[in-house]
């Protein structure tokens, strides 16, 4: 630095300047003010003292704004090409930061991956617990639950709810692109052509057809029917402010489907109360995760819970899930089943409690935070349901 010294200012400027915009384009992601001072401060405190009324410190500190200005609008110049030549490329990355997906999966491949939510699973957590529980629920006194149908039911919980979310995305792709959370996904943002998921979702449903044959013959009819459940949920955000209600049906067909699976017939008083109970905890849940989107929603026009109960949202949601645990503790009940199952359920209350008491609705990660957390709601009502089946007299 110090053989610049006897340059003139204004070749000093330009000098100091230059690395400045050369180092905000090296590292993007340093503080332009840092970059700037840590340039020029060394130069103040050898050329004039840094105390000194005249010192260099003192004249360039007037050219922070513009070296403050200028770094930004190099760094975002930088920043928005790299964007554009990303979405150039056929096998771009579209959403979020990087997952396992990136890291593991052909490019090729990455965009199926990420239509079917495989980089997102709490999804197959909240449809296959139901399906466990049913399941656990329909064991003998004393017996852990069928292994076999457990698989099979995660497995299914998987492939259904890839298709679930390729329907969504294939018919509101036009919604998708108006909304800040969704405009990246595959088939909103191009990254994939309608038709190309419409083949997936073929590819999709056939795996998931070989897993129902698997089960007896009045679970395949049980099975095959909520499919009239899955095609139809997109659509009724458009129609009805209870978006969260039909999905509530459509996510807990599992609790009806497991039982079917395992006995082989339908016992009402124990599996329409636990189906039921399913219905009003996705109530809770999705209204929560429902406020992430609120004023895109306005904006487009699309209806949900969320904008239904507005500010009364939390009075809503905790009716919800007091019915939702009452359901659970009457299913239990007509069950038989063991005492460790409700101090387990008094438990899932608490985080139900939680959940609620503490959401900020107008925080969009904590609204995410509280949905996510739903998966150890599940875990905990099947582990009191396994301990309470093998305590059952």
């Amino acid at each position: 630095m110090a053989r610049y010294c006897g340059l003139p200012r204004v070749y000093r400027n330009l000098y100091l300047h230059s690395r400045l915009s050369l180092s905000v384009l090296l590292q993007p992601r340093t503080s332009p003010i840092s970059v700037g001072k840590s340039l020029y401060s060394p130069f103040s405190d050898r050329f004039m003292g840094a105390n000194s009324p005249n010192s260099a410190y003192v004249k360039f500190k007037n050219y922070d704004s513009y070296f403050h200005c200028r770094a930004q609008s190099l760094r975002f110049s930088t920043l928005s090409n790299s964007k554009s030549d990303d979405d150039n490329n056929n096998g771009k990355r579209n959403e979020g930061p990087l997952t396992w997906i990136d890291v593991y999966l052909p490019k090729k491949v990455q965009p199926y991956a990420r239509l079917a939510r495989l980089d997102k699973p709490i999804g197959t957590w909240l449809l296959a617990w139901p399906c466990f529980w049913s399941i656990t629920l329909a064991a003998d006194p004393g017996s852990l639950p069928d292994v076999k149908m457990l698989v099979l039911f995660g497995s299914g919980a998987l492939l259904l709810r890839g298709a679930g979310c390729t329907i969504n995305d294939l018919l509101d792709r036009d919604i998708d692109t108006k909304v800040e959370r969704t405009r990246l996904r595959p088939v909103a943002s191009g990254s994939l052509t309608p038709f190309q998921g419409l083949c997936f979702l073929g590819f999709q449903l056939l795996l998931g057809l070989g897993i129902l044959l698997q089960l007896n013959n009045f679970s395949q009819i049980l099975g095959a029917s909520s499919l009239i459940l899955v095609f139809s949920y997109p659509l009724m955000k458009r129609v009805t402010f209870w978006p969260q209600a039909y999905l509530g049906l459509t996510f807990n067909w599992g609790a009806l489907l497991g039982w079917a699976a395992v006995r082989g017939s339908l016992d009402p008083s124990i599996v329409l109360p636990l189906y039921v109970s399913g219905v009003f905890w996705t109530l809770v849940y999705d209204t929560i995760y429902a406020h992430q989107d609120k004023d895109d929603d306005l904006k487009v026009g699309v209806k949900s819970t969320a904008l239904r109960f507005g500010d009364s949202t939390k009075e809503w949601i905790s009716g919800f899930g007091i019915a939702c645990i009452s359901n659970l503790a009457l299913s239990g009940y007509n069950a038989h089943i063991g005492w460790p199952y409700y101090a387990f359920l008094t438990a899932a209350a608490g985080h139900l409690a939680w959940q609620i008491g503490t959401v900020n609705l107008s925080c969009r990660a904590d609204c995410n935070k509280k949905f996510v957390s739903n998966k150890w709601f599940g875990g905990i009502v099947f582990s009191g349901i396994l301990f309470g089946r093998l305590f059952s007299l």
